[in-house]
């Protein structure tokens, strides 16, 4: 039996936000718009909030991804009747596939991971575009550390849906005491890891902690990676 190390993707190993706020500014430039700073911000809170709709089960995929370029192109001083908004969804999502950026220590993390916690297998776990998804972590040499990827475009599922995890656990073929997950998000990761009976660890808790800790049944909290390192290394050790 191995150690199975479920990594949410976003915020956890890949720095989602610099990535996009770069590949943003590529797209809607090229398309012949203004992108000033507020934009980035306020289509960074109003992606967030389709996203939490799309973890509901509220709207589908092609819903958020119109909704919110909709919404920028006119931000930006955009005729939609003039762009097509999944069309430049298409063009981010690209762009976004060879920009990828580690978040400071990602590297080192999977490197100890592999090196050092015997029988280790990582794998990504991810609500998202595959294309989007496989091109930022092939752009930063992640992929050499990894076995596997499930991402939510390609499963017809997303987090933090038991079937979801259904998918990932049957995939690997190994007890669910063999499984963690770590990631950053209450509503995908935390709830995710509840509904699906795994070990948990939050990963950059901020907020009411001791609230979330509990209502989530979190088994751990990592405020760094030399913590989060450690919390694994134990994790595994108890575990065998």
């Amino acid at each position: 039996m191995h150690h199975n190390f479920l990594f949410d993707l976003d915020q956890t190993l890949l720095d989602f936000h610099a990535s996009e706020r770069k590949a943003l500014e590529i797209v809607i430039k090229a398309n012949g718009l203004c992108f000033r700073e507020e934009d980035y911000v306020h289509f960074k809170a109003y992606n967030k909030s389709l996203w939490l709709e799309l973890e509901k089960g509220t709207i589908s995929r092609t819903e958020l991804f119109t909704l919110r370029f909709t919404d920028l192109i006119k931000r930006c001083g955009g005729d939609v009747s003039k762009i097509d908004p999944l069309k430049i969804n298409s063009e981010f999502i690209n762009t976004m596939a060879v920009n990828g950026v580690l978040m400071d220590g990602a590297m080192d993390l999977v490197k100890r991971i592999k090196n050092d916690i015997e029988d280790s297998r990582i794998y990504i776990i991810s609500n998202g575009a595959t294309v989007n998804a496989l091109g930022r972590i092939n752009s930063t040499r992640l992929n050499v550390y990894i076995s596997e990827l499930f991402i939510s475009e390609s499963m017809g599922v997303s987090k933090p849906s038991a079937e979801f995890f259904d998918i990932v656990l049957k995939k690997i073929g190994e007890p669910k005491e063999s499984c963690i997950v770590i990631g950053d998000s209450l509503t995908s990761d935390m709830l995710g890891a509840k509904n699906a009976s795994l070990t948990s660890v939050w990963f950059m808790p901020e907020g009411d902690i001791e609230g979330a800790v509990s209502a989530y049944n979190i088994d751990y909290c990592a405020s760094s990676f030399d913590e989060l390192y450690d919390i694994l290394k134990r994790w595994s050790t108890a575990s065998r």
